[in-house]
């Protein structure tokens, strides 16, 4: 009989949660709601709260809305959004991450000080990405992104660093950037790096390796938008070249089912556990059939 377990560490991180207890609370209330942004880098639950009534909106629609209520998702937003909804008399449901505001600050108090002039300001992180994007706009888009360890080389390494990460990155990643500036610093020059990854997603990769090792096939459930989804998916594979990355039911392979003792189903920080459920209920049935 092949067992199938849900690794218990999976599922939404407190501020993903956060943000999706406000939007039921707000939906209960009636009235138009709108989210700036998909709410969870997953499609599955955005589609949930739609058919709840949450109508998601990019930037350019919030940038002509007027008079209405608008969810700030976990992943935070640069000063100009709050701006333009004091402008156009918008209310503002924040549920912006903790860690992240934290992270806003820090950003935004290193800018401020009167040396800002002279150092550049760094995050690790993914390009585009909404967190990031947040950070950037507390330096009024003077901060230079960084994905990985090849594109610090643009950085001017005669001049002061202060480093920062976006928080849901890998940490081992963060520490080979950290290694390589060192290794380039001019000593007439400052190099600060702060740590500034969530605990909550960098604890999960020891815990999903672990989970993924354990078993013989893996299927880890993500949405194709999720940065921190694909992090954790490469963990994955790194233990158990047999995992691969679904976000639906439709997407299991029944054929990779055959002749496996154990399987795993993991997923992201923004993967909702009733998910996970319904894919290992998915694969019950197709063994059983």
């Amino acid at each position: 009989m092949t067992k199938v377990e849900i690794d218990e560490g999976s599922g939404f991180c407190f501020g993903v949660v956060t943000a999706i207890n406000k939007a039921e609370e707000e939906l209960a209330k009636g009235g138009t709601l709108y989210c700036l942004g998909d709410i969870v880098h997953n499609s599955r639950e955005v589609e949930r709260l739609k058919e709840m009534g949450l109508t998601t909106i990019n930037h350019e629609e919030f940038n002509h809305l007027h008079n209405a209520k608008v969810l700030l998702r976990a992943h935070g937003e640069p000063p100009e959004t709050y701006d333009i909804a004091r402008r156009n008399h918008i209310e503002i449901i924040d549920a912006t991450c903790p860690v992240v505001l934290r992270l806003q600050k820090k950003i935004k108090q290193e800018y401020i000080q009167e040396d800002s002039q002279d150092k550049q300001i760094v995050i690790y992180g993914k390009n585009g990405h909404a967190e990031v994007l947040g950070l950037v706009g507390q330096t009024t888009g003077k901060a230079i992104v960084i994905e990985n360890q090849e594109e610090a080389t643009k950085l001017d390494f005669n001049k002061d660093i202060r480093l920062y990460s976006q928080t849901t990155k890998s940490l081992d990643g963060f520490q080979h950037v950290v290694k390589y500036i060192e290794e380039h610093i001019s000593p007439k020059v400052t190099f600060k790096s702060y740590d500034t990854i969530c605990r909550q997603v960098a604890n999960r990769i020891p815990n999903i390796r672990k989970f993924a090792a354990s078993h013989d096939l893996i299927f880890f459930v993500s949405g194709k938008k999720s940065s921190n989804g694909k992090m954790l998916f490469s963990e994955c594979q790194k233990v158990n070249a047999n995992s691969h990355l679904i976000d639906s039911a439709e997407e299991i392979d029944s054929t990779l089912l055959a002749h496996v003792e154990s399987i795993g189903v993991c997923g992201a920080t923004s993967t909702p556990k009733w998910l996970m459920e319904e894919i290992s209920e998915a694969i019950k049935s197709r063994l059983t059939s």
